[in-house]
């Protein structure tokens, strides 16, 4: 009886906290729950493989398109896992005041929006776009939501299970140019592949007592010496920089790329091994920083020197 009272009196508590909102503050929370900072970061990437993959004259209009469909599509997924991870942000104190568990919005209305964003995505890319483009979008579905959301209360591969539909942008991108998958985008798939280990374990490092409170298995979680981790921050940035330099030996990019590449590789690299050694708070900081940095400048130094 006394679960259910305070049960109630969170909901009473949530539901006068929403009927204080004004409508720019409702909008502004299902706003923050499609993630504007790393759905710009997922466009940005499919843009650059729309470039990359156009012969001759960039399509706009279609780059327009497809952009706006692979946008929709990052927005529902952002919703929906916020949805699926609502009662875990809870006991986050870094994301405890996300719309969900601050009760600015309740779960079915996240729910609802969430769904509709995503379904709307798969009808536009179908129907505007290309098949193959919306199939790629469904394979990002089914990964995030389905193996990386649930498997990370279970174990700390779910990091690696993460990053496979965590570089599918680029590759949706290069369809929706090319309407054929080719070994140009899976390089461009491979980059930010490999991307995605130090920034998220940089991330992890960060907030490992938080997602330890909240059962989620990352691996500085399950290894709190930090020497895998550590390990993996810099095998997987070494990694990087060869790869990167896949699009200039392809002639998906110039010279000018292959220097520059090689800069941003060894700069990145130089914040891993930082990071590696300290296994501070600030190094992490820092590294997070740089991934940051990084990923955009690679892909727009790319993409200006195709």
């Amino acid at each position: 009886m006394e679960e259910l009272a305070i049960d109630l009196h969170s909901a009473a508590v949530a539901n006068l906290e929403r009927s204080r909102l004004s409508t720019r503050e409702r909008v502004s929370a299902y706003l923050e729950l499609t993630k504007p900072r790393i759905t710009f970061l997922i466009v940005l990437t499919s843009a650059a493989g729309f470039g990359l993959a156009s012969r001759g004259n960039v399509n706009y209009v279609a780059l327009t398109s497809a952009l706006f469909g692979i946008a929709l599509l990052s927005s529902g997924i952002a919703t929906l896992n916020q949805y699926l991870e609502r009662d875990l942000d809870g006991l986050m104190r870094r994301t405890a005041g996300r719309p969900l568990p601050s009760g600015k919005l309740l779960p079915w209305e996240a729910m609802a929006f969430g769904v509709g964003l995503t379904v709307a995505a798969e009808i536009y890319l179908l129907a505007f776009v290309n098949p193959l483009s919306a199939m790629l979008g469904l394979t990002v579905i089914a990964g995030y939501l389905f193996g990386y959301t649930p498997l990370k209360t279970r174990t700390s591969l779910s990091t690696l299970v993460g990053a496979f539909p965590g570089a599918v942008p680029p590759l949706i991108g290069w369809t929706a140019a090319r309407g054929e998958l080719s070994i140009e985008g899976w390089v461009l798939f491979a980059i930010l592949f490999l991307w995605q280990f130090p920034h998220f374990l940089a991330i992890a490092w960060m907030y490992r007592e938080d997602y330890s409170r909240a059962g989620i298995l990352m691996l500085p979680v399950v290894e709190p010496n930090g020497r895998v981790t550590a390990q993996q921050i810099v095998v997987y940035t070494l990694m990087l920089i060869p790869v990167s330099l896949l699009p200039t030996i392809l002639g998906m990019s110039g010279k000018v790329y292959f220097y520059g590449a090689i800069i941003l590789g060894l700069l990145f690299l130089y914040s891993s091994v930082r990071a590696a050694f300290s296994l501070s708070r600030q190094q992490a900081r820092r590294l997070l920083l740089a991934s940051v940095l990084y990923l955009p400048l690679l892909f727009i130094l790319m993409v200006l020197n195709k």
